[in-house]
C-alpha cells in the first residue's frame, strides 16, 4: 500500500510478530527497507531532544534507541542527527526526513485504526488542543461528547501555545486567528470582529484617541502572538499594522477584558466577548473603523485523504454546539 510517497508492507519477523515496513518509493539505493521501529526511535528522539528521554518514553534501553538510529542512518546513507554529549541537532536532511517520517507514522496509525473498525461505534483516541479561555458551555459539550462515545479515549490539552499539527501529536485543534496555516483544513465555527475598547473612567482620565497616532500616548493592553511572544502590533481596518506599546500583557483574553473594564487601558478584543460590557456601559468602543480585524474561530486539522471517524464526530459535535451556545449567550445579554 502506498501512502504519502511511502510503501507500507506487512511482514513477519523472526519471532513471528507482524510488523509494518516503510519503504521510500525511490529507494533503489537502499539494501534494506526502513523499519517502523527505526522511524519511531528517530521521531521520539527528535521530539524528546534526548536519547535517554526517548528511551524512557519507548520503554527500551538507551542502547536500543541508539542502535536503531545508527541502523536508520546506515540504511539511508545520510546523517540525520548531529549528536554531542550535550545536545542533538537535526541536519538539513534530517529536518526534511523528520517531517516525512511523522507523516508516514501517522499514516500507519490511521491504516491500523481503519481495519479495526467493523461497526459504527466511534472508538480509538481523539487528541484535541484547545485554548484555556473556552467557555463553561464548551466544557459541558466535551463531557457530553465523551459520555456519548464511551469507547473513545478523549485527550484534551489546553494551552495558549500553537501546537504543530503536522507532527502527529494532535488530531484537531481549536484556533482563533485571522490566518490559517497552509496545509491545514479549517471548519469555520464563527467569525467575530476584533474591536478596540476602553472603560469610560479610563477615557475620562486619558482622553479618547481620535486617530491611530494617538495610541502612542495611551496604555495598551496586549496579548501574546501564537500564545508565546508579546504582541507588538495591532491590525488596521485598512489592511496595515500599527506598532503599539504595551502597559499590560496577558495570554488570557478574559483577563485583558477585566483589565479594560478596570480602567487599565485600551484592549483589542473579540466583539462577542465584550458585547455584554458594551451593553452595560462598562466598556466603550474606540477608533471604530480604524483599528480592528476579523477573527476566525475554527477547528483545524492536517489535510489528509482519510479523516478518522472520531475526528469527524468531534468536529460535527462542536459545529452543532456553536449555534446553540451563541443563541444562549444572546438571550442573557
Amino acid at each position: 500500500m502506498i501512502i504519502f510517497g511511502y510503501i507500507l508492507r506487512r511482514s513477519e519477523n523472526r519471532n513471528n510478530a507482524s510488523t509494518i515496513d516503510i519503504i521510500c518509493q525511490d529507494s533503489s539505493h537502499m539494501s534494506d527497507p526502513v523499519e517502523t521501529a527505526e522511524l519511531v526511535a528517530f521521531t521520539k528522539t527528535v521530539d524528546a531532544k534526548s536519547l535517554s528521554r526517548a528511551a524512557a518514553e519507548l520503554r527500551v534501553p538507551r542502547a536500543t534507541v541508539s542502535r536503531r538510529l545508527a541502523r536508520l542512518e546506515e540504511r539511508l546513507g545520510a546523517r540525520l542527527l548531529r549528536r554531542t554529549t550535550r545536545s542533538l541537532v537535526l541536519t538539513d536532511v534530517g529536518e526534511v526526513f523528520y517531517r516525512q517520517a511523522c507523516i508516514a507514522l501517522e499514516a500507519v496509525r490511521l491504516a491500523e485504526q481503519s481495519v479495526r473498525m467493523t461497526d459504527d461505534v466511534v472508538r480509538g483516541d481523539l487528541r484535541v488542543s484547545v485554548p484555556p479561555m473556552t467557555s463553561v458551555g464548551f466544557h459541558a459539550m466535551l463531557c457530553e461528547f465523551a459520555t456519548r462515545h464511551p469507547e473513545l479515549r478523549v485527550r484534551v490539552h489546553t494551552s495558549n501555545q500553537r501546537v504543530d499539527l503536522f507532527r502527529g501529536d494532535y488530531d484537531v485543534a481549536l484556533r482563533a486567528s485571522s490566518q490559517i496555516e497552509p496545509g491545514l483544513i479549517a471548519r469555520t465555527l464563527l467569525r467575530d470582529p476584533m474591536i478596540a475598547v476602553a472603560s469610560p473612567a479610563y477615557l475620562a482620565d486619558c482622553g479618547a484617541p481620535r486617530t491611530h497616532r494617538d495610541l502612542k500616548s495611551h496604555r495598551c493592553l496586549l496579548g501574546f502572538t501564537g500564545g508565546e511572544l508579546p504582541e507588538t502590533h495591532w491590525p488596521m481596518t485598512s489592511g496595515g499594522k500599527l506598532h503599539v506599546e504595551g502597559a499590560f500583557f496577558s495570554n488570557d483574553i478574559n483577563l485583558l477584558c477585566d483589565a479594560a473594564v478596570s480602567g487599565l487601558g485600551i484592549a483589542l478584543l473579540p466583539h462577542n466577548l465584550v458585547a455584554p460590557h458594551l451593553e452595560s456601559g462598562a466598556l466603550v468602543q474606540v477608533l471604530a473603523g480604524v483599528i480592528g480585524a476579523e477573527m476566525q474561530i475554527a477547528l483545524v486539522y492536517p489535510e489528509r485523504a482519510f479523516l478518522p471517524p472520531q475526528v469527524r464526530a468531534f468536529i460535527d459535535a462542536v459545529a452543532a454546539w456553536v449555534p446553540r451556545e451563541l443563541a444562549a449567550n444572546q438571550r442573557t445579554y
